[in-house]
């Protein structure tokens, strides 16, 4: 028993690489049991996260698959077709980022998938909402961040658009899967049946953008142009000190006033440029010239020790090699090391949030491409003949256990 507020929950994953795998994880973290459904060649995610100790087993998968077990099905087999419908059938969620042709062709579209299961919470991510042109095309992060506007916020900045170093698009997307998932499963505690999700990429990420950056064109007429100008100033980044670089964000009345305290020029404060928020925002790029200026001249831990002094919102700039070792996150413990079964020693991000009641109480490493094969399917039912008719056929993979 797994413990968590979703212990009990069974959901069948058909998801790869990062947007579904971080959704299931976060779900898995809170107790749900997560059958990750793998072709024979295994999550792309696998191999395309870096290189780990063991192939198949790379950084980026460990960090996105914990808390899961691993079943292969050649999906293209009737055989294993049959067994993951009797796998639905006993499950509360299936969640996959196929296209919804693909998931047609398994025979696991909604229409058919509730008469297997009439409480299956039945959730689809895609590219793009299925009632629109773009409904066919693929995507992918880098797709999804230039179609939606991400990348142009760079070009509005330094006039040369980029990505996100990061995969935000999936990253964000996931965690709006996480809350629409557990919408679905509340309601169905309250109608005793399920629903289908349809949570497309495209939409979500526009929504996204556009709460940031609509602006003075979201009236009919305008009242002005697109884009928050404090938001896409080229000098709203972290502050260059003697020595480094601080986050700061002073932006109340009584937080501008202290810093202009702080940089030695409390007169500003009584300047009709930067006395008041709705001046400072008018004047934002004069406002973050002086900012920058002052703050060249001490170094980055006097500034904070300054500045927690006079309750001024900083922090330390990290690098990604210095994270890990920042004090704070060593005070709650976000990462600690644990013990793979077959990749050893590893970094384990830990959930970040709380729940008074309780989450998972054990920790299960990523699984290896396979690992739960046989026992996965026992428990939808099949007998002990029948899978291994499913393995000698190759419509099922066990991996090593």
């Amino acid at each position: 028993m797994a413990g968590g507020p979703l212990e009990g929950i069974r959901i069948v994953d058909l998801t790869s690489v990062v947007v579904g795998p971080l959704a299931t994880q976060i779900l898995a973290d809170q107790g749900a049991d997560v059958i990750k459904v793998e072709s024979p060649v295994g999550d792309i995610g696998r191999t395309l996260g870096g290189r780990g100790r063991h192939p198949g087993m790379s950084p980026k998968f460990l960090h996105l698959n914990r808390n899961k077990r691993s079943i292969v099905l050649d999906l293209k087999q009737a055989a294993a077709r049959e067994a993951i419908a009797r796998l639905v059938a006993g499950s509360d969620v299936l969640l996959w980022n196929v296209r919804p042709a693909s998931i047609e062709r398994l025979g696991l579209d909604y229409p058919r998938a509730r008469l297997l299961n009439p409480r299956l919470i039945h959730c689809g991510m895609f590219g793009f909402d299925q009632r629109g042109r773009y409904r066919d095309r693929p995507a992918y992060d880098s797709i999804i961040q230039g179609v939606a506007g991400v990348a142009a916020l760079h070009e509005r900045v330094s006039g040369t658009p980029r990505y996100v170093p990061y995969v935000m698009a999936d990253r964000t997307v996931g965690l709006i899967a996480v809350q629409m998932i557990v919408m679905a499963l509340f309601r169905r505690e309250r109608s005793g049946v399920g629903e289908a999700i349809e949570i497309p990429m495209f939409e979500n990420m526009v929504t996204q953008v556009l709460t940031e950056h609509m602006y003075q064109a979201s009236f009919e007429p305008p009242l002005g142009g697109y884009g928050d100008p404090r938001v896409l100033d080229p000098e709203n980044r972290p502050i260059a000190t003697r020595d480094g670089f601080v986050c700061i964000s002073a932006n109340t009345d009584a937080q501008a006033h202290a810093l202009f305290r702080a940089i030695g020029r409390p007169e500003l404060a009584e300047d009709p440029r930067f006395a008041t928020v709705a001046a400072r925002f008018a004047n934002v790029q004069a406002y973050f010239a002086i900012r920058g200026e002052a703050l060249a001249q001490k170094t980055s831990a006097q500034w904070l020790a300054l500045f927690d002094q006079l309750d001024i919102p900083a922090a330390p700039y990290h690098r990604l090699e210095s994270l890990r070792d920042d004090p704070h996150l060593q005070d709650v413990g976000l990462l600690r090391t644990v013990e793979h079964p077959s990749e050893g020693t590893l970094w384990n991000i830990e959930p970040a949030n709380t729940l008074s009641g309780g989450s998972r109480t054990d920790w299960r490493g990523a699984p290896r491409l396979g690992e739960h094969t046989r026992e996965v399917l026992h428990e939808a039912g099949l007998s002990g003949k029948e899978i291994e008719a499913l393995l000698a056929s190759g419509a099922a993979v066990a991996g090593e256990t």
